[in-house]
């Protein structure tokens, strides 16, 4: 099960980066800087951003995460 959650946690953290770095690439700095911040910004703007990829994967990161770590003892 740690394994899993490693996983998980690390795609987590790679779709939360590739979406932070979108916003930064259409030059929308200040809604990069808030949404490294403040994660759940991050999704919110990719998927406005077009950034329909990355923000599911965010999302099904979390869950997955989410049910591994309610389901552990």
């Amino acid at each position: 099960m740690g394994i899993a959650l490693g996983v998980a946690l690390v795609a987590f953290a790679l779709a939360h980066i590739a979406l932070v770095v979108g916003l930064a690439r259409q030059r929308l700095w200040g809604r990069a800087v808030l949404a490294f911040a403040v994660p759940p910004l991050a999704p919110w703007w990719g998927w406005s951003a077009g950034m329909r990829g990355p923000t599911i994967a965010w999302g099904a990161a979390l869950t997955l995460y989410a049910i591994g770590v309610a389901a552990t003892p």
